[in-house]
């Protein structure tokens, strides 16, 4: 039976984009989503197997409904990292006339795609309202089917393929440097290509009655020359002041060294919950 994985929909996000590229090669019923909330819970329902959520952007930080639902409401491990470029494009209904930018009186998409282009609106749409949408490629779905209706959304390249659409403009993103990390899910492990570079995500507690508490968890892993590369506060919601850290270990899960690290920061009195430990990879162009 072929497995099934979720993305967040519909067709022509990058989502999706990177949800293909993570699983070249591999037979998947792809199947889109309306949100990051529903492609988790789909997951640890059962009702599809794997899924492909954006973790963080390069630009504006860390997705919080991805990493607050995972640290929250599910228990399902990360089995894989795609760092993928990120080119944000105005999209325009085709028409007989082109629509000159000055008459466009809305834009859509989603609240990403939005904040990435902030200069670029600012500067040449500042009289368009702004409306938010769960994914880009809703937006350019909505546009789309509203031809009559002077509105642009922002999205891929993939959805002037997909739907009706025109550029208005290309590459229209504030920064050229624009990467987004998606993260693949399941409670399965999943077989994937080798990669140079590994990672084990790590949530950690700390005791409430242990001052210094971090910097010891810290010490855990500099004395034994284990690189981070991220280290993430996150609401408990138990009460102002009450935080979680979600820590990235630049290295794979081992029998020694991290087991080691993890045991010295539990003799703390902190709590260790580990999220995933995977393969990272980068696309180096966008499509």
């Amino acid at each position: 039976m072929e497995k099934k994985l979720a993305y967040l929909g519909p067709r022509g996000t990058f989502t999706e984009e990177a949800a293909r590229a993570l699983t070249e090669g591999k037979r998947f019923t792809f199947v889109p989503y309306p949100s990051i909330i529903d492609i988790l819970n789909a997951v640890a329902k059962g009702d599809v197997q794997y899924g492909v959520v954006p973790m963080e952007n390069s630009i504006e930080g860390t997705v919080n409904m991805t990493l607050d639902w995972l640290i929250h409401e599910v228990d399902l491990p990360i089995q894989a990292e795609l760092a993928l470029p990120i080119t944000q494009n105005l999209l325009v209904a085709k028409r007989e006339k082109p629509l000159p930018l000055s008459e466009i009186t809305k834009i859509l998409s989603h609240p990403q795609a939005i904040a990435q282009s902030h200069n670029f609106l600012r500067e040449h749409l500042p009289q368009a309202a702004i409306e938010y949408t769960n994914s880009t490629a809703m937006a350019a779905q909505i546009v789309s089917e509203h031809p009559e209706e002077p509105w642009a959304a922002i999205g891929t390249r993939l959805n002037v393929e997909i739907y009706p659409l025109e550029f208005a403009r290309e590459g229209i993103q504030d920064y050229s440097n624009n990467f987004t990390r998606f993260v693949l899910v399941g409670q399965e492990a999943l077989e994937m290509p080798p990669s140079p570079r590994e990672k084990t995500t790590i949530l950690v507690t700390l005791p409430e009655d242990f001052p210094g508490a971090l910097y010891q968890v810290l010490a855990a892993f500099a004395w034994r020359k284990i690189n981070l590369s991220r280290i993430e506060s996150r609401p408990t919601k138990k009460g102002l002041g009450s935080y979680y850290f979600v820590i990235d270990v630049e290295q794979k899960m081992d029998d020694i060294l991290l087991p080691g690290a993890f045991a010295e920061i539990e003799a703390l009195g902190c709590q260790v919950r580990q999220l995933g430990t995977y393969p990272v990879y980068q696309k180096s162009t966008s499509q």
